[in-house]
């Protein structure tokens, strides 16, 4: 291996060794997602079902119903 490259390698290495290190010995304090993410998700999930199911109930659409048959054509004028 050449020095430049083993050199590169042992500072990334070395580098790596130090993060572990450090969030290893770190006090790991609850973050606001920690906390609250999932309640807030849930939170999420169900007003957008309350609000969709509200919507897809009061508004008077017709699911999967064709045209053909109900329009006819008027007649062409020349």
């Amino acid at each position: 291996m050449f020095p430049v490259a083993r050199a590169a390698q042992s500072l990334v290495a070395r580098g790596i060794q130090q993060t572990a290190v450090r969030r290893a010995h770190g006090k790991h304090e609850p973050t606001f997602h920690d906390k609250y993410g999932t309640m807030f998700l849930l939170g999420g999930a169900t007003m957008f079902t309350a609000v969709w199911g509200y919507v897809l109930t009061t508004l008077k659409i017709e699911w999967g119903v064709s045209p053909v048959g109900r329009i006819t054509p008027s007649e062409w004028r020349e």
